[in-house]
């Protein structure tokens, strides 16, 4: 049963009727949502099922309660009673009743209307004090007036206790209400902390999992590197197991080395001996050389030390004892109006002799010119081999062959005509061409020729080529003048494939006009080393346009090295170079030896790796010399080891060279 004050439950149906129609009002009872009910002057209270909870009764006023008791009363006949006694009687039951209402008003004002709700409990009420006051007060009928009203007063007074006892009650109600408020809140709000907590660690859960979820890819990372560590691991096991296989055939192949390098050195220790052999021999030929010196037995001994860079003043008596008193009958051309050249012979060896005009030179620039010569060596530059001052002339290797020029233009000489084969001229074009090289290369500033052309290209009895025609002039050219020889080379050049001094460049185009220009005397060339040989040619001529201003002899020399190498293949499988006719073969460069340029007969490697003949490389060793003749570098030792291997090829050579030319 639930009992609740008058004043909640008044207040609630007050405002549930004084309320705006826009507002709604919800009540709570009991942890429930409750609704008011007002029907035949009943107002109840039902939950959402439609079952009654409370329902608050209508007010019976306590005078009503008397009246009616007094009314009963007075239907009963009263004996003893007299009419005077009625109305003083009934004046003081006015006079209490109205103190009784005014004092249960006052009761009621006090309570605040409070009164007693009744829970439904099936079909059972309880009644309300004032009806069980009032049921107690009728119970008795034979009570007189005031015995009924002292009743009544003890029943108030007990009222009165009795609303004491509930106010205190309500009042420790009420506190037990607000503390339960108190602990509501502090339990809402401690609800919300741990709402506000559930959400953090929700979010923590979430961060957690998608930490969760890298790991697992992460591990899962780790585990294909260990994978594939493990397969690497695997392929380098079977990499160690080839390369231990591999070293295993290394060992063997160096301890098959290590005894050939032995054997080797068995053989070298007999090659020194047979070199201190050979240079007991040195020493006795030496000997010999001096010897025919003291003697004036000029023979070759002399021969080697003029061609072997000796400069050697003349007198005027032995010039002109070459020269047959320079006679006509020995000039050989008359090169201007400035110099002669007369062939002679000093010593039983060959000589051209260039005589300067007296008025054309000034002996200062003579001597320049001696001195310019002399200092400047290059296996194809014209060899100096002496001078002299008066008269002004300078003694130079004789060139069995003339000059290039001559060798281009000549018809016939006897029943031979000596020409040039399409190899021999690529290999005169490569030793014109490294010469050149040499000039500009010169320290302390390169030397320019000016003059390169035909006439000043001359050849010996192996038609080897050698530049001539150098002057004092050439030192006063500068760098920029380097494009002359550059162009006069490529005209040079241009005149070995044509056999012309000019032609069209646009025949040398396209492959049919090149065939047509191609000097047929040099036999069927290789079209793709004339088209290589063309190239260079239109790039050296054009110098001073476009993109080959930059263009250097070096750069050339490298090209037409490569040009050579293909051609020397091309011969050496048979291909080209033949003998057709009464065209003579070349001599192949390997057999020449590059101080006397004629075919070796007893070729020495010296120490710079070059083969020479063992006469020459000797001489030059004896004078002091100690360095390499082609590369100019210190050699590393003086020690000459015969080729034997070069010596057979070059006899063999000359025998299919005797049975060709009979």
């Amino acid at each position: 049963m639930y009992r609740k004050a008058k004043t909640a439950i008044g207040v609630s149906f007050y405002i549930h009727e004084h309320k705006a129609e826009s507002c709604d009002l919800f009540i709570i009872c009991g942890g429930k949502e409750v609704f008011l009910r007002g029907a035949n002057d009943q107002r109840i209270m039902e939950d959402d099922k439609g079952v009654m909870v409370a329902k608050l009764k209508d007010k019976v006023s306590f005078k009503f309660f008397v009246e009616k008791m007094f009314l009963e009363n007075r239907r009963r006949p009263f004996a003893s009673s007299t009419r005077k006694d009625s109305s003083s009687m009934q004046n003081h039951w006015e006079n209490c009743v109205q103190e009784i209402e005014m004092y249960y008003q006052k009761l009621c004002s006090n309570l605040d209307g409070e009164e007693d709700y009744e829970q439904e409990t099936g079909t059972s009420q309880q009644p309300s004090p004032t009806e069980a006051i009032m049921l107690e007060i009728n119970a008795n009928p034979n009570m007189s007036l005031a015995e009924r009203i002292e009743s009544l007063r003890k029943k108030i007074s007990e009222t009165h206790e009795r609303i004491r006892l509930k106010k205190k009650e309500t009042k420790a109600n009420v506190e037990r209400h607000a503390k339960a408020e108190r602990v509501i809140c502090l339990c809402e709000r401690r609800a919300q902390e741990l709402e506000v907590q559930i959400k953090e660690e929700a979010g923590n859960r979430t961060e957690l999992n998608k930490k969760l979820n890298t790991e697992k890819e992460q591990r899962n990372e780790v585990i294909n590197d260990i994978e594939e560590s493990k397969n690497r691991i695997k392929s380098a096991i079977e990499l160690q197991s080839v390369l231990s296989h591999k070293l295993h055939l290394s060992k063997m192949a160096k301890s098959q080395a290590e005894a050939q390098l032995q054997n080797e050195v068995v053989k070298r220790t007999e090659m020194v001996r047979e070199i201190e052999v050979l240079r007991g021999g040195r020493d006795v030929f030496r000997r010999r050389i001096e010897f025919c010196r003291e003697k004036d037995g000029i023979g070759m001994a002399a021969r080697l030390s003029e061609l072997s860079c000796c400069l050697w003043e003349y007198t005027d008596e032995e010039i002109k004892l070459a020269t047959d008193d320079f006679s006509e009958l020995f000039r050989l051309k008359s090169g201007s109006d400035l110099s002669s050249v007369y062939k002679g012979r000093i010593n039983h060896v060959t000589v051209a002799v260039k005589v300067l005009k007296a008025n054309g030179l000034s002996q200062e620039d003579f001597q320049a010119k001696v001195k310019l010569i002399s200092n400047i060596r290059h296996p194809h530059l014209l060899a100096m081999m002496g001078y002299c001052s008066q008269p002004s002339c300078i003694v130079f290797e004789y060139m069995h062959n003339g000059s290039l020029r001559d060798i281009l233009s000549t018809k016939g000489k006897g029943n031979r005509a000596k020409a040039l084969w399409w190899h021999g001229r690529v290999r005169i074009a490569a030793e014109v061409c490294s010469a050149v090289c040499y000039l500009h290369m010169a320290l302390p500033k390169p030397i320019v020729h000016g003059h390169l052309s035909p006439s000043n290209i001359l050849l010996d009895r192996n038609l080897v080529a050698k530049v001539s025609g150098l002057g004092p002039n050439q030192y006063n050219y500068d760098e920029s003048q380097l494009g002359w020889d550059i162009r006069a080379f490529g005209a040079l050049t241009l005149n070995l494939l044509t056999g012309s001094n000019w032609i069209d460049e646009d025949m040398l185009m396209d492959k049919a006009g090149l065939v047509r220009v191609l000097d047929d005397k040099a036999g069927p060339w290789p079209l793709d080393l004339a088209e290589g040989l063309v190239g260079l040619v239109l790039r050296c001529l054009s110098i001073n346009n476009g993109p080959n201003k930059g263009l250097k002899m070096v750069t050339i020399m490298e090209e037409l090295e490569e040009i050579r190498k293909k051609g020397d293949a091309l011969v050496a499988t048979g291909g080209y170079g033949c003998v057709d006719g009464d065209v003579s073969v070349d001599v192949p460069r390997v057999f020449l030896c590059p101080i006397f340029q004629e075919v070796m007969k007893d070729p020495h490697v010296a120490a710079d790796g070059f083969s020479y003949e063992r006469e020459a490389i000797a001489e030059w060793l004896r004078i002091g010399r100690d360095t390499s003749p082609m590369t100019n570098l210190k050699l590393d030792h003086k020690i000459l080891v015969p080729n034997h291997n070069l010596r057979s090829l070059a006899q063999d050579w000359h025998d299919k060279r005797s049975l060709s030319y009979p």
